[in-house]
Parts: C-alpha cells; sequence; structure tokens
C-alpha cells in the first residue's frame, strides 16, 4: 500500500509541475487521470501493480 502511495503522490507532483509550466493542460491531466481509473479497473490491473512493485524494488536495491 505504502509503495502505491508513493506512486500516487510523486504522479501528482508530475501533474502540478507540469501544468504549472504550462506543457500540460488541465484538460490532458483530466484525461490522464481517466485513463488511470480505466486501467485500475480493467483485467491489466494485476499486472500493472505487480510491474510497478517490481520496478520499487529494483530501484530500493539500487545502492549509491
Amino acid at each position: 500500500m505504502a509503495i502505491s502511495i508513493s506512486v500516487v503522490l510523486l504522479l501528482i507532483i508530475l501533474i502540478v509541475v507540469f501544468v504549472r509550466s504550462g506543457s500540460l493542460k488541465f484538460t490532458h491531466a483530466v484525461v490522464c487521470m481517466l485513463l488511470g481509473f480505466c486501467l485500475a479497473g480493467s483485467s491489466l490491473a494485476p499486472t500493472l501493480s505487480d510491474g510497478i512493485a517490481a520496478t520499487a524494488d529494483v530501484v530500493s536495491s539500487v545502492r549509491p
């Protein structure tokens, strides 16, 4: 659960930065959000969740 909250917060921060810089319009951000909700309700959701978890594991195992 903590990983998904972190990913959501990161994506929200990126969207806010893009909207403020003008490179992402508010309507585009809404469309991206709706796409995310549609993907979460699809049969692809477990695969996407596993992929995000695997990526988080790889990133957390990298030592500087």
